[in-house]
């Protein structure tokens, strides 16, 4: 086994990435070496979960979330950490400390767990822990030797609400992304040509007035 590497790791900031053709979120991470000898390079790993019971809801939150959580009552049973992504990136060498960017790709798939919660919140901060491993690369006696991050390095960071939604909005300006089964989509496409509609957002909004109008 792998001997482990005295790096800590914390997340200073996250903002969007700019100029992606996909949403992505970046995370600025503060990297600190105990050792002596300089790194050659750190192949950083992160699993990045959301701890929702570590903020406060609005009633209007309360409701979007449950079907995620239930209902209010419940939620000090069924509030439990869940997995948002795994990210990665590499890391050039450095000694003593060193930032670095790390790429965090997002989804508006609404069928995602994650995107359920975030579409949920309107304001405050998104609860995060993110938990770092991965593999350090520094100088041996016959080249270079590998030794691994400790299991218990890990942060919890509280990201603005705002940056997810201003991500999405720059994205998909006012629309949002439904999974549909590929029947369901054929039977959406047909009603939409008989009844002469210009698209499928016009068909939804007719189907779900015509629902309305059934006692």
């Amino acid at each position: 086994m792998s001997p482990v590497h005295s790096t800590t790791f914390a997340v200073l900031e996250i903002g969007p990435q700019p100029y992606s053709v996909a949403p992505i979120l970046s995370a600025r991470v503060g990297i600190a070496s105990l050792a002596d000898e300089p790194v050659h390079a750190i192949a950083l790993r992160a699993q990045v979960r959301i701890q929702p019971s570590r903020r406060r809801y609005t009633d209007e939150e309360g409701a979007g979330l449950t079907d995620l959580f239930g209902a209010r009552d419940r939620w000090r049973d069924t509030q439990r950490s869940f997995l948002w992504m795994h990210c990665a990136t590499m890391v050039p060498g450095f000694s003593g400390g060193a930032e670095v960017d790390m790429p965090m790709p997002c989804t508006y798939d609404f069928e995602v767990t994650g995107s359920k919660y975030l579409h949920a919140l309107r304001d405050g901060a998104v609860p995060l822990l993110f938990l770092f491993s991965g593999t350090v690369f520094i100088k041996g006696s016959n080249g270079f030797a590998i030794q691994q991050i400790p299991w218990d390095r890990e942060d919890a960071f509280d990201m603005p609400v705002s940056v997810w939604r201003d991500l999405m909005a720059a994205h998909f300006p006012n629309t949002g992304w439904v999974r549909l089964h590929r029947d369901t989509l054929d039977a959406l496409a047909a009603y939409k040509s008989g009844h002469g509609l210009l698209g499928f957002d016009e068909a939804v909004t007719r189907l779900l007035a015509g629902s309305e109008e059934v006692p």
